[in-house]
């Protein structure tokens, strides 16, 4: 009897460290993908290879990390539906990382706006986020995300509970006013951001779906 259970807490503990090393390979591939856009924007900027980044490198920075945010912040939104999809508990495990990266881009794309476009000139700034609309909804898809990244770690997950996972739904305002902010911004031709705002329609549209019919199911069954 001892040595069934030996055996089979061996292979528990085979198979517990099996996933462990998964997850950890994944954690960095996932860790060189996402850092692979900052990194050729900066061999870019410092003319170390790739194309230039034209007339207005400011511009073309901010155009890069912009949209690398938002792509990362959808990506995010896509672990849910593909771990459940697909059956694949360990596309959990990359969601902080995915989480933070689009932060951090998000954050670095506003960073080079108020340095490098406006020169800390706060008064510029305010007077931008006042009469802008494009810029007024994407500085609060900024301020919506900094709480999700500040209480991304398992010690905020403990102490705020069941609070932990509200506050993270702000992450679909903050989408949606990242796919706005694109949109507005380019004015004339709306087919990138519009590809955008559809991927993030049918990951929105995936959850309402499942909640629906998470709530339709026991009132079949008391039925």
């Amino acid at each position: 009897m001892a040595s069934i259970e030996t055996r089979v807490a061996s292979a528990g503990a085979t198979a517990r460290g099996s996933r462990v090393r998964t997850l950890t390979l994944a954690k960095v591939f996932v860790f060189a993908a996402c850092s692979t856009p900052l990194v050729l924007l900066a061999l870019r900027a410092f003319g170390i290879t790739g194309p230039s980044l034209g007339p207005n490198p400011t511009e073309a920075v901010m155009d890069v990390l912009g949209k690398w945010g938002l792509r990362l912040l959808l990506v995010t939104l896509a672990v849910t539906p593909l771990r459940i999809v697909f059956a694949a508990p360990l596309l959990l495990g990359l969601r902080r990382m995915l989480g933070l990266f689009a932060f951090s881009y998000i954050a670095l794309h506003f960073l080079v706006w108020i340095t490098l476009d406006r020169w800390l000139d706060f008064a510029a700034v305010l007077e931008d986020v006042a009469k802008r609309p494009f810029i007024t909804v994407g500085l609060t898809a900024l301020l919506l995300l900094i709480p999700l990244a500040v209480t991304s770690t398992a010690g905020w997950m403990r102490r705020l509970g069941r609070r932990w996972q509200r506050l993270h739904r702000l992450i679909y305002p903050a989408a949606i006013l990242g796919c706005v902010h694109y949109w507005w911004q380019v004015k004339a031709d709306v087919r990138e951001p519009l590809i955008y705002a559809t991927v993030l329609l049918l990951l929105l549209g995936w959850r309402v779906h499942r909640a629906r019919a998470s709530t339709r199911a026991p009132a079949r069954s008391r039925g």
